[in-house]
């Protein structure tokens, strides 16, 4: 089976590495959205995943994961926080175990070339997530 896009931002989202105390962070403007009422619900969920693969309109908080994922993916998600990278993980899983195509989708976006894929599957099995 093929690691899906989004297991790599959870490897970049979770990963170990923290940014320096000088490096620039990623916004908390968004970090008390209620990921789970997201998941609960199919249309929220769509609305997320249709931004993220340019098929419908963003939100604001949409925009800005569309727009720091190329950096997070590429950076180990040095510049997340650690609830960032909570909500990260959860948000991968949920999407590894439910929704498996948008996930082929995402990565056929975002790692193209496997690029990604092969940088953090040895991450991934470790932190047990299914591939």
């Amino acid at each position: 089976m093929n690691l899906p896009i989004l297991v790599l931002i959870v490897y970049c989202c979770v990963a170990l590495t923290l940014a320096r105390p000088d490096e620039e962070k990623y916004t908390t403007k968004y970090d008390n959205i209620d990921i789970d009422e997201i998941l609960k619900s199919d249309r929220l969920f769509n609305h997320y995943y249709k931004c993220l693969i340019d098929k419908g309109a963003c939100t604001p908080d949409g925009r800005e994961l569309k727009r720091i994922l190329p950096d997070a993916l590429s950076t180990e998600c040095r510049k997340c926080n650690d609830k960032q990278r909570a909500n990260a993980d959860k948000v991968i899983r949920f999407i590894i175990d439910k929704k498996p195509e948008e996930w082929k989708a995402l990565q056929a976006k975002y790692d193209p070339q496997r690029v990604y894929y092969n940088k953090y599957k040895d991450e991934a099995l470790k932190r047990g997530i299914k591939l």
